[in-house]
């Protein structure tokens, strides 16, 4: 079948990779722009346009598409039977939703309508959900409101993580994309019932709250790792937690308990795991303190 990808981070690779392996012709992968990055600040290509690259396939990075005529006929002259969409950055106008003859499937990481936006894999960890998983969705103009083609579900436990999950429903999304390609099942509208939206998550999100729960507390370092990352700040520094869970204990929000990095919280206590200095490696909570000392009565920020 002849196809375009659309997609830009990590999570999109298997699914170009299960596409083209499995014969179909993309006519054409459209990717987020080169970017500045590392410490010499080199524009980078995406992981999508690094395997699209690998994979032979032609590659095109316009930095937006809403009102560029020419960009909508370049994607029509394509002759494309559909296109499947996977985190790619932008928003897709009417003209080319309607371009391809079987329109554009995206591959939302969310049991839809739960977690329509842009980042489902957290929501569903942050909100304490017994299960995510991967919809296959026929696009419509709306945030991802459009008819579902399939579905799989995945089971969270206390422990999962966010990069856990994300490589776990990239898979699935991939195996489900080339499914729904092959079948064309039938298109079931979502329900408005049960609808909610995950937004976009920024650095603003890292501090960590010492007054809330800490099962809440447990949940952010579960889910915002690796970014926006969860943090404090002592000392002057902004320290990382990679790692911790609850535990019992009680003080004031923010004081250290023992020893062992055992932070009180709002409801019982937190124990931090792993933890990271600006500029240093990631340590063993343990490791860690023999050189950034927090003794019992600490007041974290």
């Amino acid at each position: 079948m002849r196809l375009a990808f659309m997609g830009s981070p990590d999570f999109a690779v298997p699914a170009l990779r299960a596409l083209h392996g499995a014969g179909h012709e993309i006519a054409a992968v459209y990717c987020q722009p080169p970017r500045p990055a590392g410490r010499g600040q080199k524009e980078q290509p995406c992981p999508v346009h690094r395997a699209a690259l690998e994979l032979g396939l032609p590659v095109r990075t316009p930095a937006r598409l809403r009102k560029d005529a020419a960009e909508h006929a370049a994607f029509a002259a394509l002759g494309l039977e559909a296109a499947v969409v996977a985190a790619y950055g932008l928003i897709l106008p009417r003209p080319m939703l309607e371009a391809p003859r079987r329109g554009c499937l995206n591959i939302h990481a969310s049991l839809l309508p739960r977690w329509r936006g842009a980042a489902p894999i957290q929501a569903a960890i942050l909100a304490g959900d017994a299960e995510s998983g991967v919809t296959i969705m026929q696009m419509e103009e709306g945030l991802d409101t459009g008819p579902m083609l399939l579905r799989g579900t995945v089971p969270l436990g206390p422990r999962s993580t966010t990069p856990e999950l994300h490589d776990a429903l990239s898979a699935m999304g991939a195996r489900l994309v080339l499914e729904a390609l092959d079948r064309s099942p039938p298109a079931i509208p979502q329900p408005e019932q049960g609808a909610t939206y995950a937004p976009k998550l920024s650095k603003a999100d890292a501090p960590l709250d010492w007054r809330l729960a800490a099962a809440t507390l447990d949940r952010r370092v579960r889910a915002l790792n690796p970014w926006p990352g969860t943090a404090f700040t002592h000392s002057g520094e902004a320290i990382r937690v990679l790692a911790a869970e609850p535990a019992e204990g009680a003080g004031p929000p923010g004081t250290v308990l023992d020893d062992a990095a055992l932070v009180a919280c709002g409801e019982g206590a937190l124990r931090l795991t792993r933890l990271q200095r600006p500029g240093r490696g990631p340590l063993a909570a343990l490791e860690f303190l023999r050189g950034f000392p927090l003794p019992p009565g600490t007041v974290l920020g």
